[in-house]
């Protein structure tokens, strides 16, 4: 018989029940038992669930409190040293400090897992980091898996994974100085699981699918020796790209079985299946667990028969990863009509095609549902709705003129500076301003019709009224609306374009409690009307001071929303692109002067090999000039990135050609900004001077030491102040607080220039 299993589960809830227990906890609003409670709840649910589709084997230790990587650190003991907690007695309060930060401590930095949304904490590498045991939290676990009747497979993110995604703080001269004691610690580890009587460790290892050096590749061999002398059988777990070119490391490493992204790189398994070991399990990942279309089930059946064929009862069959990436159930969903949910399959629908692959391989085909899912891809390929004459066209004339803007950057800006006689380092914020209680209550009652619209309208233009007199109060210089009318930075801007779907329970986990619901592209994308200019216009009629419309880019727009497979990802991103340069040009008629297109996924949607590279950054360059490209040189275009390294892709972001990058820095101490140094960016930009994920509240002279940190990168005329991110998740009084203190940052800087300036004179 085939073994079916899922490489981990979505761990938030259906309805999100783990985010709310989490920041009811935060509000002291219920106890660490009470947390701890619900968090056992959902942890029974979805192994029932995985049970009920007919997994052989329950997945464990993908459960998480915020984050998987920081959960990893807790079970190992190799939490930061900073922080200066005891690993064993860590209690759920310490592990929020570490992912939060408090009013003294500093959180832990947070960047993109590989080319997902998901966002998780880096470790932080010392000489003093141990790997001596930590909490017991994976084993309550496994001892509730296992009274509930579940046959386990525990997972755990590998060593080698574990120290690549780190960063050294202090001490080290590379990150594998540590893997000695980390190969220590996971001994123990594994020594404890097989002393409990587990069948199977899933260790992931995902550094594989990257361009890994030549020390990285050579510390394979010697760890899995090391690990699998005294271990229960290990599935070394590889995903989201290409791993052919280890083929003869992957064969020769003593685990007992090897699982394969067989979606996102179905060419690997010719070349990994040669010579594949006698004695070793093949987990085929067939079901897409990053985007949220049916399967293919006959092509997966072609996939996999040969396969059985050849490995028999060694064949497990998955997912191609975690399906912590798509939402839970799609039969939770409401919002979407009939058609459109007969294309979809969220986590649970999934486990149900594992279940119909692994009948079909094992003779007990259902041959209805395999007629239904047939039915239900080639009616999506045939639907009208999915083409748009008017884009089709559009795109035919698409030209590298439509990419130019009208002169370069240093003439440009001349004009802009005149434009708006703007102090040395502008103050300014990313876009978004706190979300309370009563905004997210006025858009719920409005959507659900118990709002009337024009009640609305009045309510959100009360909202951003406060938001500009505050801003004035504050002394910014440059103003934003406060995005109050805007759910969400890419679901507010695809409700209103064509192509579009919003789910009403979709959500995704993006880091700790922040959930997204990210839309689905089904087809041809077209903006029908302006989106924003009304906000926008109503916005800068309350000031004298520039006011930027906020826009979300085309790059962004993709890579946070479930994409169409029916055609190239360029493609879709280029009909995104052109709407939003309609969006713009209305901004610019409307006396919009400045204007700014967010592109924090950019970075996120680079390939994970760098010979993939070029190819995806041509068009993602392309598509965001294209959005921004037809304004006047004295219009100012703005983009904002944030939390995922840029340095080794400068030169394209440059090349986007923004007038100013805002870019989050303040998590790593400004180090992300050397780069921008080092490369001698061109352009204005815009240093993150304090953190907006953590509830402390920075102090004046904090941020004026950073920002006398950018000046030693940046000249004086092209830095801008702001904060790394947008205020949306954090309250008022925080907020208010920490952009006076950012005001004073500047200010201060202004005065110490003023004063080097007369003393040379």
């Amino acid at each position: 018989m085939t073994t079916a299993h899922i490489l981990g589960f979505p761990r938030i809830g259906a309805q999100r029940e783990l985010k709310f227990a989490q920041e009811a906890f935060w509000r002291d609003e219920i106890t660490e038992t009470d947390l701890r409670g619900i968090g056992q709840t959902l942890r029974q649910r979805h192994w029932q669930q995985q049970a009920d589709a007919g997994m052989n084997m329950v997945t464990v230790g993908d459960f998480a409190w915020y984050d998987q990587v920081l959960s990893t650190l807790a079970l190992l003991g190799a939490t930061p040293t900073r922080l200066k907690t005891v690993p064993s007695q860590l209690t759920l309060s310490d592990y929020f400090t570490m992912a939060r930060g408090d009013t003294t401590h500093f959180a832990m930095e947070m960047t993109k897992w590989f080319d997902t949304n998901y966002h998780y904490l880096v470790p932080e590498w010392t000489a003093d980091v141990r790997f001596d045991g930590g909490v017991d939290w994976l084993f309550d676990e496994i001892a509730e898996a296992r009274a509930a009747g579940h046959r386990t497979k525990v997972v755990l993110i590998g060593p080698l994974t574990l120290l690549h995604r780190g960063k050294i703080k202090s001490g080290l001269t590379h990150a594998l100085d540590l893997l000695p004691a980390a190969v220590a610690g996971y001994q123990g580890l594994l020594k404890r699981l097989q002393y409990a009587g587990i069948d199977w460790v899933q260790i992931d290892e995902p550094i594989l699918a990257l361009d890994l050096d030549a020390r990285w590749r050579a510390a394979f061999a010697p760890t899995y020796q090391a690990l699998a002398a005294d271990a229960p059988p290990i599935l070394l777990a590889t995903y989201f790209d290409d791993v052919s070119e280890h083929a003869a490391l992957l064969h020769s490493l003593p685990v007992a079985g090897v699982h394969l992204d067989l979606v996102r790189a179905p060419q690997q398994l010719d070349t990994l299946l040669a010579d594949w070991p006698a004695d070793r399990i093949l987990s085929a990942g067939v079901v897409d667990g990053r985007n949220v279309w049916r399967a293919d089930l006959d092509a997966a059946l072609a996939t996999l028969t040969p396969l059985h064929d050849k490995l028999g009862e060694r064949l497990w069959i998955a997912a191609s990863c975690s399906l912590l990436h798509v939402p839970t159930d799609l039969d939770q969903e409401s919002a979407l009509d009939a058609e459109l949910t007969s294309w979809l399959a969220f986590a649970v629908q999934k486990l149900a095609e594992i279940r119909l692959l692994k009948g079909a391989l094992d003779g007990a085909p259902d041959v209805d549902a395999f007629h239904a899912a047939r039915q239900a891809r080639q009616a999506r390929f045939m639907s009208p709705r999915i083409h748009n004459q008017l884009v089709q066209k559009r795109l035919q004339g698409v030209s590298e003129a439509l990419t130019q803007r009208q002169s370069p950057f240093n003439q440009r800006i001349e004009q802009q500076r005149a434009r708006w006689q703007l102090p040395l380092f502008p103050t300014t914020t990313i876009g978004s301003f706190p979300q309370t209680a009563a905004i997210r209550q006025a858009r719920a009652a409005h959507k659900r019709g118990a709002l009337a619209h024009l009640d609305y309208l009045e309510q959100m233009r009360a909202e951003i009224s406060s938001v500009v007199e505050q801003q004035e109060q504050l002394g910014l210089d440059v103003l934003v609306h406060g995005e109050a009318e805007r759910n969400d930075m890419v679901e507010y801007f695809g409700e209103q374009l064509w192509g579009y779907a919003f789910t009403q329970h979709g959500w995704v986990q993006s880091y700790g409690s922040r959930c997204v619901k990210p839309p689905i592209i089904y087809g041809d994308v077209y903006r029908p009307e302006a989106i924003t200019v009304g906000w926008s216009r109503y916005a800068q009629s309350l000031t004298l001071k520039p006011m930027k419309g906020m826009l979300t880019g085309p790059v962004t727009m993709l890579q946070w929303s479930f994409v169409r497979d029916d055609q190239p990802r360029a493609t879709t991103a280029l009909q995104i692109a052109l709407a939003l340069r309609d969006e713009v040009g209305d901004l610019e008629q409307a006396g919009i002067g400045m204007i700014q297109i967010d592109e924090p996924a950019f970075r996120e949607g680079l390939p994970l090999k760098a010979r993939d590279w070029p190819a995806y950054l041509d068009w993602a360059v392309k598509a965001f000039r294209i959005s921004a490209a037809g304004v006047a040189d004295q219009t100012q275009i703005h983009t904002h990135m944030c939390y995922a390294e840029f340095n080794d892709i400068l030169p394209w972001i440059a090349a986007m050609d923004a007038d100013v990058i805002t870019i989050e820095t303040s998590r790593s101490d400004m180090e992300l900004l050397d780069g921008f140094g080092a490369f001698a960016y061109p352009n204005d930009i815009g240093p993150g001077v304090y953190d907006i994920h953590a509830p402390r509240i920075p102090q004046v002279e904090e941020m004026t030491r950073l920002l006398r940190k950018a000046r030693g990168v940046i000249p004086d005329a092209r830095l801008w102040v702001n904060p790394d991110c947008g205020l949306k998740t954090r309250s008022w009084p925080e907020t208010q607080q920490a952009l006076h203190n950012m005001v004073r940052a500047a200010q201060a800087l202004r005065q110490e220039v003023a004063a080097q300036e007369t003393g040379a004179s």
